[in-house]
């Protein structure tokens, strides 16, 4: 890969974007948590249920 078409298009890219405002910021951490939220909650629920599962034997 060429090294100028490299650097030009890391230059594209930056100028391209931009910062999030303050409701976009917040929409995306809200979704970012409920993400989070949502893998421990379905974690949670299978140690859950294998822990009911050998608590009988």
């Amino acid at each position: 890969m060429n090294p100028r078409q490299t650097l030009r298009n890391m230059v594209n890219t930056m100028k391209m974007a931009k910062k999030p405002d303050r409701d976009e910021y917040q929409q995306h951490f809200r979704l970012v948590m409920l993400g989070i939220a949502g893998v421990g909650a379905i974690g949670f629920i299978i140690q859950f249920v294998f822990s009911v599962i050998t608590f009988g034997r």
